[in-house]
């Protein structure tokens, strides 16, 4: 008799306790969906942006750029240019938080223009000494010119 009791007891508390979970549950799917948490979960491994609970997120190219102050015309001299102002300065004086936000949007910006090389980057180092001495130039000629008259 007494173990019938307990048995009873046992199937009604199990009972009880699986009714609550699943209660819980439902309403958990219910907030994540006025959240938008739900269409993230359901859809975050098709966008770029999302790898999943645990995955790495990636910067996007928008952020990248805002991050690095560049616009959509900007070309790769400048932009790595930029990295290197931001990066550098970062590593005097400001956080590290901040100097990877600048390293990632790089790295953002690195796929966006084709780049995967150090080569691309003494490229564009050697482009941006080129355009520093061709403007230095140009200012020279100018100032010739107007000197001549």
């Amino acid at each position: 008799m007494a173990s019938r009791i307990l048995a009873n007891l046992l199937v009604a508390g199990g009972s009880a306790l699986v009714r609550a979970a699943s209660q819980a549950y439902r309403q958990a799917i219910v907030n994540a969906q006025r959240t938008g948490v739900a269409h993230e979960a359901a859809h975050g491994a098709a966008h770029a942006n999302a790898g999943g609970m645990f995955g790495k997120k990636v910067m996007t190219v928008e952020e990248a750029r805002a991050v690095l102050g560049v616009d959509a015309r900007a070309t790769y001299a400048e932009v790595y240019a930029r990295y290197e102002t931001l990066f550098e300065s970062n590593a005097r004086q400001g956080t590290f938080y901040l100097q990877s936000k600048v390293f990632r949007a790089k790295e953002s910006l690195d796929a966006e223009y084709g780049v995967e090389t150090a080569e691309a980057h003494a490229k564009a180092e050697a482009e941006r000494a080129a355009g520093t001495r061709k403007s230095v130039g140009d200012g020279d000629a100018k100032d010739d010119s107007s000197s001549a008259k």
